[in-house]
């Protein structure tokens, strides 16, 4: 049986970009349906990225245009996968362009996972990061 995309994303996500104190709890929160929004209800100010694979946007590179090529140019392809506080994208795979149109700017705590565990970007109410491990 081939595993889902949330089987892939979620605990690779998690274990290369979430603070390691963290991991275990919100791995085992993902994947619960019940418990779920215990977790994807923190991302509008989210305090648990690790900081050593968390990089702010380059000056004047804030659109999801921007964000778009910036990830593509990592190794992103077109389909990402979601986590996030917007009912609608949480949990599914979406086209990488529209996913960040729907969140870039709007306050949605969001975790895009476009490689699993070696990029992703994640925004929140309070900034807006490129998530990625080079090995």
């Amino acid at each position: 049986m081939t595993p889902s995309s949330s089987q892939i994303h979620e605990p690779q996500l998690i274990r290369a970009f979430i603070l390691p104190q963290r991991q275990s709890r919100y791995v085992e929160l993902l994947a619960n349906p019940r418990r779920r929004h215990d977790l994807t209800r923190e991302l509008a100010h989210f305090k648990h990225l690790d900081p050593n694979y968390a990089f702010t946007l380059p000056p004047g590179r804030k659109w999801a245009t921007d964000i778009c090529e910036l990830l593509k140019s990592k190794g992103a392809p077109e389909i990402c996968y979601a986590i996030s506080e917007d009912n609608d994208i949480d949990g599914k795979e979406l086209a990488l362009r529209d996913a960040l149109d729907t969140i870039v700017g709007g306050g949605i705590g969001t975790f895009l996972s476009c490689v699993p565990g070696r990029l992703a970007y994640f925004e929140d109410e309070d900034g807006r990061f490129i998530l990625e491990r080079t090995k």
